[in-house]
Protein backbone atom coordinates (compact mmCIF):
# COMPACT_ATOMS: atom_id res chain seq x y z
CA UNK A 1 0.00 0.00 0.00
CA UNK A 2 1.44 3.47 -1.52
CA UNK A 3 -0.79 5.63 0.64
CA UNK A 4 -4.01 5.02 3.03
CA UNK A 5 -6.21 8.23 3.70
CA UNK A 6 -9.03 8.39 5.94
CA UNK A 7 -12.33 10.47 5.03
CA UNK A 8 -15.26 11.48 6.96
CA UNK A 9 -16.96 9.31 4.16
CA UNK A 10 -14.86 6.36 4.12
CA UNK A 11 -11.39 5.56 3.24
CA UNK A 12 -8.89 4.97 0.10
CA UNK A 13 -5.90 3.02 -0.60
CA UNK A 14 -3.44 4.18 -3.54
CA UNK A 15 -2.38 1.09 -4.84
CA UNK A 16 -0.21 2.40 -7.49
CA UNK A 17 1.09 5.50 -8.07
CA UNK A 18 2.77 5.97 -11.64
CA UNK A 19 3.85 8.73 -13.77
CA UNK A 20 0.87 8.18 -16.30
CA UNK A 21 -2.11 6.83 -14.04
CA UNK A 22 -3.01 6.13 -10.16
CA UNK A 23 -4.70 3.05 -8.90
CA UNK A 24 -7.12 3.15 -5.64
CA UNK A 25 -9.24 1.17 -3.76
CA UNK A 26 -12.00 3.53 -2.42
CA UNK A 27 -14.47 2.79 0.37
CA UNK A 28 -17.85 4.17 1.07
CA UNK A 29 -19.57 3.89 4.26
CA UNK A 30 -22.95 3.19 4.23
CA UNK A 31 -25.14 6.22 4.10
CA UNK A 32 -22.45 8.50 2.93
CA UNK A 33 -20.99 10.06 -0.29
CA UNK A 34 -18.23 12.03 -1.64
CA UNK A 35 -18.11 15.49 -2.91
CA UNK A 36 -19.64 16.56 -6.04
CA UNK A 37 -16.80 17.79 -8.03
CA UNK A 38 -14.91 17.85 -11.18
CA UNK A 39 -10.78 17.70 -12.03
CA UNK A 40 -8.75 20.13 -14.67
CA UNK A 41 -6.06 17.34 -15.47
CA UNK A 42 -7.24 13.43 -14.90
CA UNK A 43 -10.18 11.26 -15.91
CA UNK A 44 -11.67 8.51 -13.84
CA UNK A 45 -13.18 5.02 -14.72
CA UNK A 46 -14.53 3.48 -11.69
CA UNK A 47 -15.64 -0.29 -10.91
CA UNK A 48 -18.11 -1.43 -8.15
CA UNK A 49 -16.25 -4.78 -6.32
CA UNK A 50 -18.16 -4.55 -3.75
CA UNK A 51 -21.93 -3.04 -2.85
CA UNK A 52 -24.44 -0.99 -4.94
CA UNK A 53 -23.55 2.88 -5.47
CA UNK A 54 -25.45 5.66 -7.11
CA UNK A 55 -22.83 7.95 -9.31
CA UNK A 56 -24.03 11.12 -10.13
CA UNK A 57 -22.05 12.30 -13.39
CA UNK A 58 -23.30 15.35 -15.14
CA UNK A 59 -26.64 15.41 -12.98
CA UNK A 60 -27.48 12.29 -14.46
CA UNK A 61 -28.31 9.15 -12.05
CA UNK A 62 -26.33 5.95 -12.46
CA UNK A 63 -27.20 2.74 -10.42
CA UNK A 64 -24.25 0.59 -10.30
CA UNK A 65 -23.42 -2.66 -9.12
CA UNK A 66 -20.88 -5.48 -8.66
CA UNK A 67 -18.81 -5.57 -11.77
CA UNK A 68 -19.90 -2.49 -13.33
CA UNK A 69 -18.64 0.48 -14.32
CA UNK A 70 -18.71 3.88 -15.12
CA UNK A 71 -16.09 6.53 -17.33
CA UNK A 72 -15.38 9.85 -15.72
CA UNK A 73 -14.67 12.40 -18.96
CA UNK A 74 -12.09 14.66 -17.21
CA UNK A 75 -14.13 18.25 -16.63
CA UNK A 76 -17.71 16.24 -15.72
CA UNK A 77 -18.84 16.38 -12.31
CA UNK A 78 -19.34 13.77 -10.20
CA UNK A 79 -19.81 11.80 -7.08
CA UNK A 80 -20.63 8.31 -5.76
CA UNK A 81 -23.35 7.57 -2.68
CA UNK A 82 -23.90 4.59 -0.75
CA UNK A 83 -27.47 4.76 -0.07
CA UNK A 84 -27.62 1.27 1.15
CA UNK A 85 -26.62 -0.12 4.54
CA UNK A 86 -23.85 -2.22 3.10
CA UNK A 87 -20.04 -0.45 2.52
CA UNK A 88 -19.38 0.31 -0.99
CA UNK A 89 -16.23 -0.49 -2.67
CA UNK A 90 -14.19 0.60 -6.13
CA UNK A 91 -11.81 0.56 -7.89
CA UNK A 92 -10.60 3.56 -9.51
CA UNK A 93 -8.21 4.10 -12.03
CA UNK A 94 -6.65 7.65 -13.11
CA UNK A 95 -5.40 8.44 -16.00
CA UNK A 96 -4.45 12.21 -16.98
CA UNK A 97 -1.37 14.54 -16.51
CA UNK A 98 -1.49 15.46 -12.47
CA UNK A 99 -3.08 13.35 -10.20
CA UNK A 100 -2.77 14.91 -7.11
CA UNK A 101 -5.49 15.62 -4.10
CA UNK A 102 -5.41 19.46 -4.97
CA UNK A 103 -6.64 18.64 -8.39
CA UNK A 104 -10.54 18.02 -6.81
CA UNK A 105 -12.51 21.20 -7.48
CA UNK A 106 -15.34 20.45 -5.17
CA UNK A 107 -19.11 22.23 -5.90
CA UNK A 108 -20.96 20.49 -3.20
CA UNK A 109 -19.83 18.93 -0.18
CA UNK A 110 -21.31 17.59 2.84
CA UNK A 111 -18.24 18.25 4.59
CA UNK A 112 -18.07 21.52 4.22
CA UNK A 113 -14.68 20.98 3.07
CA UNK A 114 -13.13 23.78 0.32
Amino acid sequence: MLEIGERPWGKYYVLEDEPHYKLKRIEVNPGQRLSYQYHHHRQEFWTIVEGEAVVILDEVENHLKYGESIHIPLGSKHRIENRSSQIVVFIEVQTGTYFGEDDIVRLDDDYERK
